[in-house]
């Protein structure tokens, strides 16, 4: 699925492999280098389900006005995947649960990451999807504020 992200400085926009992968990687590596003690393995497998719920629900824009009725829509959708014959992680939709609640050190994590990684990437487009989406910068300061309280290493 395709996602507003723009990568590659804006010469196309990120699919949800991708950014399922970005997230996964940048996960562990921030994990390696805080501070805290993160269970990596817990994180990882969070970065990889966190958007599931979007393959059956479509994507959901963070300035979007129907992010949060998004939720039950994705919950169901999680629900099915984690149902699939074969399906390699078990407790699926309790990690989808718990990343989404953010009731964990590694679900605080994951949300810092999955905000700032689209964050950059319209910082090497130079904001095309921000444009695109008329979203201006008090909408984006407003959506990443918590970033600092939740990881203070990532201003230092």
């Amino acid at each position: 699925m395709e996602r507003r992200t723009y990568i590659r400085g804006g010469e196309r926009r990120e699919n949800s492999a991708e950014h399922s992968w970005h997230l996964a990687m940048a996960c562990r590596t921030f994990a390696e280098v805080l501070a805290d003690e993160f269970d990596v393995d817990q994180l990882i497998k969070m970065a990889l389900a966190h958007d599931l719920g979007e393959i059956g629900a479509g994507d959901t824009f963070l300035y979007g006005e129907g992010r949060d009725s998004a939720h039950i829509e994705e919950r169901t959708s999680v629900l099915r995947t984690a149902e699939f014959p074969g399906n390699a992680i078990p407790n699926m939709l309790q990690l989808w649960d718990e990343q989404e609640a953010g009731s964990s050190k590694e679900a605080g994590l994951l949300k810092v990451i999955d905000r700032l990684l689209p964050f950059l990437h319209n910082i090497t487009s130079e904001g095309r999807a921000w444009q695109e989406n008329g979203i201006c910068k008090s909408q984006v300061l407003k959506m990443h504020g918590f970033i600092v309280q939740e990881i203070p290493e990532v201003s230092a």
